[in-house]
């Protein structure tokens, strides 16, 4: 990933030097396990511990180099493990192990590692959406479908069923993260034929993670689950940008982004204002949703493994981890600093969409009134086509027309804005539901 999108924190566990030093550390709890059950000599297990390599830019450096050679990653890693290790010690190290029980092991407990990071940062989302949505708990906005105007709605319940969402998409994060803190030491088909099944666990133990009977991979659904996870937070966060961009329209301006000190939205036009984080949140949300397939195209491998899935992962495993990182922390931002036009979006409801919002109200006093539910809905559709050709509100159209039977307080209560939103707390009750707490 490049830097731009990569917060260190995450990218910082897919380098070179972090994936190396996960290895060595397979390595060395396999050799120890393996003295323990006394497999190997004690003696040679604790000079491998002692003696063992400090994993700098030289050592990544020199197992490159290597590779040249070996044109094998994991085959030069170990030969340069055992050559700073030294003779004989040394070649106890990947004893009876093949390369996918040190890569896939060390893999997922990076995984771990880098999902409670991503779920911490999804918590922080939803709190910071249940924050908005309590703070907006009372303020009128034209609801919208098919991007026309509908009937009122909040601000609040917008942000609360972001919120609600964003919840799913962090207990599907805390899910994946739980599928995928597994390991594997079991061999080249993964029978155990050169390694104790009890190796095994005590280095899945060691690492925090859960042995499982494996190929001589690990499944891949459970790398596609992880991926499908992020993709799945992308695309709450570009569900909510989206409303955002609409929103933050000329024509409408309900809603803006914060704007910064010195900050530019157009080098051409100085008046330009654009939503410019939320419109790069949406675009990196269809890059997700590209690793999530690429996710599933790796489970289908030939008989106990091949390495097709292998060259896919090194991108997609880092970028996808990256990307769902640094959009959960720039949604996070977008969320707590919009600014919202309580004002405008009161007038969009009561002035600018000349009472429309409200037909479906005189159309149900109408029919309460007696009449068939058809008769009344071409009174109000006609009234209604009526009152955008005059630039009248729908209201007053409805007072002069004989064929209408609502008058004074009737009518009026028809459109009481305060008698639409009577029950709008119900989506600020359902935030009680939420569990901030990471489960593990």
């Amino acid at each position: 990933m490049i830097p731009r999108y990569a917060p260190d924190d995450i990218a910082g566990l897919f380098s070179d030097r972090a994936r190396m030093e996960m290895w060595l550390q397979v390595e060395l709890l396999a050799t120890e396990a393996m003295a323990k059950i006394g497999a190997i000599p004690q003696d040679a297990a604790q000079a491998c511990k002692m003696r063992a390599p400090r994993i700098d830019d030289e050592f990544v450096a020199a197992v490159q180099e290597r590779e040249r050679v070996t044109n094998h990653d994991v085959a030069a890693f170990v030969d340069v493990v055992q050559d700073r290790i030294g003779g004989p010690e040394g070649s106890w190290i990947h004893h009876g192990l093949t390369s996918s029980d040190v890569v896939d092991t060390a893999q997922c407990a990076t995984l771990v590692r880098a999902a409670e990071v991503i779920v911490q940062d999804s918590t922080r989302l939803v709190d910071a959406l249940c924050a908005r949505a309590r703070e907006l708990a009372d303020v009128p906005v034209a609801g919208r479908t098919h991007g026309m105007f509908a009937e009122p709605t909040t601000f609040g319940a917008k942000f609360a069923l972001f919120a609600l969402q964003a919840n799913r998409d962090r207990e599907r994060l805390i899910r994946a993260r739980d599928t995928i803190a597994v390991g594997k030491l079991s061999g080249a088909v993964g029978t155990y034929s050169n390694i104790d099944p009890r190796v095994e666990a005590e280095v899945c133990a060691a690492l925090g993670l859960t042995p499982v009977p494996a190929t001589q991979v690990i499944a891949r659904d459970r790398h596609a689950e992880y991926l499908y996870a992020l993709a799945s937070v992308g695309a709450t966060i570009e569900l909510i940008a989206t409303e955002v961009r609409h929103l933050a329209r000329s024509e409408v301006k309900e809603a803006q982004e914060s704007f910064g000190e010195g900050q530019k939205g157009s080098s051409a036009m100085p008046h330009k204002r654009n939503p410019i984080l939320s419109e790069r949140l949406c675009g990196l949300a269809r890059v997700l949703r590209g690793y999530a397939g690429a996710g599933l195209e790796d489970v289908a491998l030939w008989h106990e493994r091949d390495i097709s899935h292998s060259s896919v992962e090194r991108v997609v495993l880092p970028d996808a981890s990256a990307l769902g990182c640094y959009m959960l922390r720039n949604a996070r931002e977008l969320v707590t600093n919009l600014v919202v036009f309580d004002d405008v979006a009161l007038d969009n409801v009561t002035r600018r969409s000349l009472g429309l919002v409200f037909s479906q109200s005189v159309l149900l006093a109408l029919v309460e009134s007696g009449l068939s539910r058809d008769a009344a809905y071409r009174i109000v559709q006609r009234d209604s086509r009526v009152a955008v050709e005059r630039e009248e509100h729908l209201s007053s159209v409805l007072a002069s027309d004989p064929e209408v039977d609502l008058r004074g307080e009737e009518l009026e209560r028809c459109f009481d804005l305060k008698r639409y939103l009577r029950h709008s707390h119900r989506f600020i009750d359902a935030l009680d539901s939420i569990d901030v707490e990471p489960q593990r």
